[in-house]
């Protein structure tokens, strides 16, 4: 069983904001990094955030400015807010522990190397969003 939950994923018009919430029920990569991944249709999976346990953060370019990421220590849970939605934040968005205590540059984190960072058995079913124009 994939130790990783994602939810609050939903249909919005471009312009509105949802709450993303994952819940990860092994410890092992508590104080490690944690992220948020989305995979668009027909494109490849890229980084989206991610944030150390001293709470740093690190937003891919993209989602700078719109979206917060933030983590609770004690429940082991990740939280992506999403505000000024667009069409092109469309997408699964998964959420995972990291392999390091420091995040990457989630920017340039995408493809093959989103599958590097993440231990295996921690891609969760994902969480669907969908922003219309």
């Amino acid at each position: 069983q994939v130790p990783v939950v994602e939810s609050g994923g939903g249909s919005v018009q471009a312009g509105g904001s949802l709450t993303l919430s994952c819940k990860v029920s092994d410890y092992t990569y508590s104080r490690y990094c944690m992220g948020w991944f989305r995979q668009a249709p027909g494109k490849e999976r890229e980084g989206v955030a991610a944030i150390d346990y001293d709470g740093i953060e690190n937003l891919a370019a993209s989602v700078r400015g719109r979206f917060t990421i933030s983590r609770d220590k004690r429940q082991n849970t990740l939280t992506l807010q999403m505000n000024s939605l667009k069409p092109e934040d469309t997408g699964t968005y998964y959420c995972a522990p990291l392999k390091g205590h420091t995040c990457p540059t989630m920017t340039y984190v995408r493809g093959v190397d989103t599958t590097d960072v993440v231990p295996a058995g921690y891609w969760g079913q994902g969480t669907q969003v969908t922003v219309s124009s």
